[in-house]
């Protein structure tokens, strides 16, 4: 099989040949939502190879496809995306859902960070007092900020696991304080009781950087819940991450695993409008792989739902530029900022909400 993968990632129910094995899928996630996301090589139609990921991270099963998925892929080969007509509808592909988590996507919008940790990569300690937290998601708001991302957690490269309970001491008042407020709250965690309790306390977002992967009991807590997700591409974990960075094809890859995500939350529920997904800049990529992720922001939105980015402060712009501190990447940061909007991304997250609110402004002014 060749190496260079085809740029071209689609979703298909598939009805698989009986007799064909799935070596190195997991039956549970496969047989569960009979979908899978397919990468195809150049000479796939002629040599019937197809690589296959289902939508729970497995490696893939490469061999031949069976008459089915050559017809999809006959299907698709024009415009690179295809769905199997008992596939459930979504959007129009290279439009993306119009809005998310009752916000409209006519214009970018902005997710100000919150992190109540001691460790954050960038703005660690400066939150860890609730009250503190509580006042720099008021001024985000007022700043332009149409979502608070509250996290305890820390995620940054090398970053120890946090038991959920001292999670939930640091996010709760906080979550709590600013939903009273009447302000759009989202909850980053990986862990299902955290969550949970965050719902509770009036959050409306669940921003999982493992996609819903990490605690088995997530996806079925945030399906039965109808809360509104972002699902992260990320490799690994926080501690293992910067060694996993190796792919053949970068955004294909992504692209296969985020629609199999997608596809598993439409399955148990949710609807487009309720999603929103992420590349996951700086999780298992490099630098350089960073920067092209940024620029390929548009290409995701033909998965149909929220195309959101994360890249303010993050180490790739100091190894871009000249190793700055992460408190002196703001420059950096406005310009991945704006090159993702310019790609297509529709949600920014970021530290510097003023700053980046008044570049988009001017940005917009100046392309109209």
């Amino acid at each position: 099989m060749a190496e260079k993968v085809r740029d071209v990632a689609f979703r298909a129910f598939l009805s698989m040949d009986p007799g064909q094995p799935l070596r190195g899928f997991r039956e549970d996630s496969f047989f569960a939502t009979r979908s899978v996301a397919i990468l195809v090589t150049p000479d796939a139609p002629q040599r019937g190879a197809v690589r296959c990921w289902s939508g729970a991270g497995s490696k893939p099963y490469e061999g031949p496809g069976s008459a089915q998925q050559h017809s999809v892929l006959q299907r698709v080969r024009g415009d690179g995306i295809g769905l199997n007509p008992e596939s459930r509808s979504s959007p129009a592909r290279g439009v993306g859902t119009r809005t998310f988590a009752g916000l409209t996507l006519d214009r970018p919008r902005l997710m100000g960070i919150v992190n109540v940790t001691p460790d954050s990569f960038s703005d660690g300690g400066l939150h860890l007092d609730p009250a503190a937290a509580i006042a720099a998601g008021e001024r985000m708001a007022e700043e332009g900020a149409d979502i608070l991302d509250i996290g305890g957690e820390s995620t940054r490269p090398g970053a120890a696991p946090l038991p959920p309970e001292e999670e939930l001491r640091r996010v709760l008042p906080v979550v709590r304080a600013l939903a009273a407020n009447g302000h759009l709250v989202s909850i980053d965690t990986r862990h299902a009781a955290t969550m949970a309790a965050a719902l509770d306390a009036g959050a409306a977002i669940v921003n999982d950087v493992t996609a819903l992967t990490h605690d088995p009991a997530s996806l079925p807590l945030v399906a039965a819940r109808r809360a509104n997700v972002v699902l992260m591409h990320m490799r690994g974990t926080p501690a293992t991450m910067g060694k996993l960075t190796r792919y053949d094809d970068l955004p294909g890859e992504i692209e296969a695993y985020l629609a199999g995500r997608l596809e598993a939350c439409r399955v148990a529920g949710l609807r487009d409008e309720q999603l929103c997904i992420d590349a996951g800049i700086g999780f298992a990529k490099s630098a350089e792989q960073s920067a092209a992720l940024i620029a390929a922001s548009g290409r995701f939105r033909r998965l149909g739902v929220a195309v959101l980015v994360g890249a303010s402060r993050k180490s790739f712009i100091a190894r871009l530029s000249r190793d700055e501190p992460s408190d002196r990447r703001l420059p950096g940061s406005i310009a991945a900022a704006l090159a993702a909007v310019e790609a297509g991304a529709q949600i920014l997250r970021v530290h510097d909400v003023a700053a980046t609110a008044q570049a988009l402004r001017v940005w917009q002014a100046i392309r109209s």
